[in-house]
């Protein structure tokens, strides 16, 4: 068994990771859970605009403890900011949005995604997210789909799979996978390696992801921040 907590990343040190790859002015949704983590660590000099399908566009950082408006959350149902230039528009018009394909990015979690880009973020079982929502129409229609998740599960099973297993959220939909070990493209229906964390190698790496990793040139190391929170 390969020890891989010693080179693991944080769930802030993906999320840092995966923001630095958002284009200035950027219209961005974030997942509900560990993919909202992305929006505390926008470069400098870079603003994305944040939308959330609960119907805000534009929102501010989350207030500080205690300061929450509670009538102002997010799909997530968590407390957020109000600043010049949010706009308010009803769950129609968001998923107009959405499905118009006016998002450049979507971040989402991730329990399986498969070589061809499948995704699997939800599941019927109990204890899973209970429902998709609207990740559906959000990985068919934003310009870029991305994940955010831990390489592995819990019980140490790949997430990075040949075909996934649990109840699809959509097809061919995913182009890049940022983990808790490496950054890996989805290309031609092969996952290609990007980036790995230093000190792991690349038969390591492999032997805790469920399909074949292929390289197309040097693969970077993978370096975040060591006091992100």
């Amino acid at each position: 068994m390969i020890d891989i907590d010693t080179h693991s990343l944080t769930n802030a040190q993906i999320a840092w990771r995966a923001a630095q790859d958002i284009t200035d002015g950027a219209y961005v949704n974030l997942g509900i859970g560990f993919p909202e983590m992305v929006a505390r660590f926008q470069p400098e000099g870079r603003q994305a605009i944040f939308h959330t399908e609960n119907g805000v566009l534009d929102f501010g950082k989350a207030p500080a403890l205690g300061a929450e408006d509670w009538d102002c959350i997010n799909a997530g149902k968590k407390a957020i900011t109000i600043k010049p230039g949010t706009a308010f528009f009803d769950h129609a018009d968001s998923f107009a949005m959405v499905r118009g394909g006016h998002l450049d990015v979507a971040i989402l979690g991730a329990y399986e995604v498969a070589q061809n880009g499948d995704l699997a973020n939800w599941s019927t079982g109990r204890g899973g997210v209970p429902a998709v929502g609207g990740a559906m129409d959000l990985v068919q229609s934003a310009k870029r789909v991305a994940v955010v998740t831990d390489h592995v599960t819990k019980k140490g099973a790949p997430k990075l799979v040949e075909a996934c297993t649990l109840p699809l959220t959509g097809l061919a939909c995913v182009t890049r996978v940022y983990t808790s070990l490496a950054v890996v493209d989805i290309v031609d229906g092969h996952f290609v390696l990007r980036e790995k964390v230093p000190g792991l190698s690349f038969d390591a790496l492999q032997a805790v992801t469920g399909a074949p990793l292929h390289t197309d040139g040097p693969v970077a190391d993978l370096i975040c921040p060591k006091d992100l929170t």
